[in-house]
């Protein structure tokens, strides 16, 4: 039997990286296997399920009964036979909660930002301008879109720093060519908000299409739950949503919310959407079933923004969202400190390490749900205060 080269090589080479991985603390392990949360008592702080959804009576109601009746629906590309009225009448959902005209179904917020972005910067002179700290989707969409397209340009500005943004326009741009600015809204790792009316009086001065990724913020935020655009008064600003399915509405999937002309392209230019089995049916039922209790129960909204004003209060966070992180610096401490956490307390928060984010800036990262009682937020802060004193002194 001929020896294969090639597999040792690149075994070795596996190998070794894991090894190095190892050695910086910063291998991840698909072994942490968690059951799913009681809402009861609910001590997990590692989930997006903001708004607790993915396990509300009528969200799981609405997912059985079409599963019983369709199973997983069609098994096809949405442009073949896997569109049906119920991915329809999602996508004039979330074109009604966004305020746009057109809405547009994709396998996960991940495949939306790489489909739309890829498209958008495939062709043509383009200037592209992104936050330093925007989502690995919208990284990846950019690079390949730039892979496509070598008369794209990239110009990365400091993180929510509107004059750098400013400066940027001003002396990057060129005549006769197009100019993007793609932003998180709710960043996931340092739970701030993009300075959207900042960027729309650039977008005023400058103009450029402007896209926003509500991941973390669609039914988060804003009195109807439409996200941090909502919320910030700047909706009509915005020509691209893009969001997931998979948080605050509990269910799994992406969208990319726009004008009727922007979805026709995607459908004819979206990688990620053309060459993708549509949505699960039961998903798609289960996501329309939580935009609307997210839009019927809004004391979901008010008990998150109660619970971020009490850990703001207790800890000294400047947290404005349910995204709270507990920034530790080294790798190693931040894994001792969350197990410390789920052993000494029964808390599970996850470690979060390069190259998710920063060197030296690992953290715990909190997410808080409108199924956490006050009173174990309070156990949490009387934890997350015992457990790092020795480390870091004060919170």
């Amino acid at each position: 039997m001929a020896h294969n080269h090639s597999y040792d090589d690149y075994h070795s080479w596996v190998t070794a990286r894991l090894e190095e991985l190892n050695a910086r603390h910063l291998r991840r392990h698909l072994n942490n296997i968690v059951q799913p949360y009681c809402q009861a008592d609910n001590r997990s702080f590692n989930s997006n399920d903001y708004l607790g959804l993915s396990s509300h009576p009528a969200v799981r109601q609405a997912m059985a009964k079409v599963a019983m009746q369709y199973g997983n629906g069609p098994r096809s590309s949405a442009l073949v036979a896997g569109y049906t009225q119920y991915h329809r009448d999602l996508e004039t959902q979330i074109s009604q909660l966004k305020e746009t005209e057109e809405a547009v179904l994709f396998s996960s917020g991940f495949a939306a930002n790489v489909g739309l972005l890829s498209s958008l910067l495939s062709e043509g002179n383009i200037d592209v301008f992104s936050d330093e700290l925007n989502h690995a989707s919208i990284i990846d969409g950019i690079r390949l879109g730039k892979a496509y397209n070598k008369s794209c340009s990239v110009h990365v500005y400091r993180h929510n720093d509107m004059a750098h943004l400013d400066e940027l326009l001003l002396s990057r741009c060129r005549r006769n060519r197009r100019r993007l600015v793609v932003t998180d809204s709710l960043f996931s790792m340092d739970g701030d908000f993009a300075r959207l009316p900042d960027i729309v009086r650039l977008k005023k001065k400058h103009g450029f299409l402007l896209i926003i990724d509500e991941a973390h913020a669609t039914l988060v935020c804003g009195e109807h739950g439409g996200g941090a655009a909502e919320m910030f008064g700047v909706q009509k600003h915005v020509d691209l949503h893009v969001g997931t399915l998979s948080k605050a509405v509990g269910s799994q999937g992406g969208f990319v919310a726009c004008s009727a002309s922007m979805k026709n392209f995607l459908v004819n230019k979206g990688r990620t959407l053309v060459f993708s089995t549509s949505l699960p049916i039961p998903c798609v039922a289960s996501a329309q079933m939580g935009i609307v209790i997210g839009q019927r129960e809004p004391w979901r909204r008010r008990h998150l923004e109660q619970l971020t004003r009490r850990i703001q209060q207790q800890i000294g966070s400047g947290a404005a969202s349910p995204i709270i992180p507990i920034v530790i610096g080294p790798e190693q401490q931040t894994l001792e400190i969350a197990d410390t956490m789920q052993k000494d307390y029964g808390f599970i928060i996850p470690a979060i390490r390069p190259p998710t984010v920063p060197s030296g800036t690992s953290r715990l990262r909190i997410s808080l749900s409108a199924t956490h009682k006050t009173s174990t937020v309070d156990e949490l802060i009387e934890a997350l205060i015992e457990a790092t004193r020795p480390r870091r002194g004060k919170l």
